[in-house]
């Protein structure tokens, strides 16, 4: 996979915030916001992985997210990370019934996190697009491009057709999960800026 040289800072970026998280981790296990980066962070760095080694990471990242809602039960951020984890696993799951249950989750947490900040329009957002996520798989799928872009499709030739089709099939990969991309960095830039807000002057 060929990456631009925007797509290498941000791998740079989540790398660094994995493992600043990872050592933050060995001090204070029960910091539910510190938990809640690292699974952000694992969850962007799936995406310049092959299917097996996404899927893997992605599930590092659920479990991350899981024990920060151990810590804290109703931490938005986390809920909606999870929401995250659970759509891209469905996209990766090219059985639709299987993929069904990952939306079904996902659809639950974004419901969560909506419920616990109904003013964050970026959840609600994530909530109307997961109505539309199993047609969406069916299509990708139907086509068989996560397949090809992720290494399981037809075996690559050097002609300039067959590396045209790669290169749109990873296109459309990081498409699909442009939008998760974006709301975690988001978030993660949301959650840091609060941590430095200045206490209201007093009325």
């Amino acid at each position: 996979m060929e990456f631009s040289q925007e797509d290498f800072d941000r791998l740079l970026l989540f790398e660094h915030a994995r493992k600043t998280a990872e050592s933050n981790y060995a001090q204070n296990p029960l910091d539910a916001d510190n938990l809640t980066k690292w699974g952000g962070a694992l969850l962007e760095l799936s995406q310049f992985q092959n299917i097996a080694d996404s899927k893997n990471m992605i599930n590092d990242a659920i479990s991350k997210l899981e024990e920060a809602l151990l810590v804290d039960p109703v931490k938005h951020e986390a809920l909606w990370c999870l929401g995250n984890a659970q759509t891209s696993q469905a996209f990766l799951t090219p059985d639709i019934d299987e993929a069904k249950v990952f939306f079904d989750k996902a659809r639950d947490y974004f419901e969560k996190a909506a419920d616990e900040n109904p003013s964050n329009e970026l959840y609600q957002k994530s909530l109307e697009n997961t109505d539309k996520a199993t047609d969406l798989h069916m299509e990708i799928h139907k086509h068989g491009l996560v397949q090809q872009t992720l290494g399981g499709g037809p075996s690559a030739s050097s002609n300039e057709k067959t590396s045209k089709k790669k290169k749109k099939s990873s296109d459309l990969k990081y498409d699909i999960f442009g939008w998760i991309i974006l709301a975690v960095g988001i978030v993660a830039w949301v959650g840091m800026a609060k941590s430095h807000v200045p206490p209201p002057a007093p009325r």
